[in-house]
């Protein structure tokens, strides 16, 4: 499967700090410092309706941490999958009387376009759950053959006991678990099963729905977890930098993946930080699929606003916070997208190597981007009342936010 064409990254003068962030397994801030090459897996989408608001969120904070480790003049190496055969997808594609194909590849062909617009960074390895099977089955398989998972009525399901580790990701108590596994595509109330919490690893053959050769498991499909731990231990390995995606993920996808990769290679921990985005409401509520209060990119796109407006809306919020969108918040990006463009539209302006070291450090405190765009803000501000004579400003301005925000002004 093929990613999205990647926009250049502006070369900036100096060198930008090793970054900071939120480590959610041990609830406080990490230092990362990867080596000559930082690696990253970031959970893709289910695509039967992309791409929210919310899922801009999330590839918008991961694009920020690629861009932060360039700046450290790092390579970087983020790997993203597609889980592209799912319940929600069939359910969808049933309710909606299409092919569930080419559901998948139509909703993946938009968030490509989306991402593109948004000038998100893309992977360099973007994977789909479907091209993953061959390498799915055979983890399965030792998984099962080492006692780790069990069978049950022809589905095997993952022994979380096997994994002395497991629940450091998330630190959720039982109860919390076994609610959100249920809220979240897990079976906990199952007949048979040796712990209401043990995930499905592969899913023996339905009638009516789509299934592969699992060789000795039996034709089926595999399990959502075990998807992103084949296609991360295939490219990344064990113990790369940065597992992300949603809060929405901590559990149970994250805690279950890193169990399964544990399990399998008897290493700890499967990432050195684990990073979540918080989620986007619409009108008191968080935006949700299921719920249909979702404001699409394409959409906005569509009615002619540009994207980089839906993106100052976007880094004008932590990250790692729960947010509302509104019309007011894009009203506010817009005017101050016009602001920008309008100062660096200039021959010349006040100095702007104090604002690219105010960006970095910005950016390197856990991704703290209003701090960042209210220093744009100033300079913007200064160069509108004031006024300068440094030629190279407007220009060193307009690559700073390019590069380290992600904005074409």
């Amino acid at each position: 499967m093929h990613a999205w064409p990647a926009s250049e990254v502006p070369a900036l003068p100096g060198k930008g700090r090793d970054l900071r962030i939120h480590d959610t397994a041990t609830g406080g801030r990490v230092t990362l410092a990867p080596g000559p090459v930082a690696r990253i897996y970031v959970c893709g989408i289910t695509p039967y309706d992309a791409t929210h608001m919310g899922h801009a969120a999330t590839y918008n904070a991961f694009d920020l941490v690629q861009r932060v480790w360039l700046d450290t003049k790092r390579q970087v190496h983020y790997v993203q999958n597609v889980t592209d055969v799912d319940d929600p997808l069939l359910e969808r594609a049933i309710r909606d009387g299409i092919d569930w194909v080419g559901l998948a590849e139509r909703e993946t062909a938009l968030f490509r376009e989306d991402m593109t617009a948004l000038r998100m960074l893309p992977p360099q390895h973007y994977i789909g759950a479907v091209e993953a099977i061959p390498g799915i089955v055979p983890l399965v398989e030792r998984l099962r053959d080492s006692g780790a998972a069990y069978e049950l009525d022809g589905d095997i399901y993952f022994s979380v006991e096997a994994d002395p580790h497991f629940g450091q990701v998330s630190n959720y108590d039982t109860e919390l678990m076994r609610h959100l596994s249920a809220e979240r595509g897990g079976d906990p109330d199952r007949p048979g099963k040796k712990n209401p919490l043990d995930p499905m690893l592969w899913m023996a053959a339905r009638e009516g729905e789509p299934s592969w050769d699992g060789g000795s498991l039996g034709p089926g499909r595999p399990g959502w977890h075990i998807e992103c731990v084949a296609i991360a231990l295939d490219h990344l390995g064990m113990g790369f930098d940065v597992q992300g995606g949603g809060s929405d993920l901590i559990f149970p996808h994250h805690e279950m993946g890193a169990s399964h990769a544990q399990t399998l290679t008897g290493e700890f921990p499967m990432a050195k930080a684990y990073v979540h985005a918080g989620m986007v409401a619409l009108h008191g509520e968080k935006m949700s699929k299921s719920k249909g209060n979702l404001v699409f990119v394409s959409k906005l796109r569509r009615d002619g606003v540009d994207p980089a407006a839906i993106r100052l809306a976007l880094l004008s919020h932590r990250y790692r916070d729960d947010w509302e969108w509104t019309d007011e918040v894009l009203e506010t990006a817009v005017e101050r997208l016009g602001r920008w463009r309008a100062a660096v539209s200039r021959p010349d302006g006040p100095s702007a190597d104090a604002l690219v070291e105010e960006l970095r450090e910005a950016l390197s405190d856990d991704l703290d981007t209003p701090t960042a765009l209210a220093a744009v803000d100033r300079w913007a501000e200064l160069q509108t009342a004031e006024g300068g004579t440094d030629e190279s400003a407007p220009g060193l301005v307009s690559r700073a936010v390019d590069a380290l925000l992600g904005v074409a002004l």
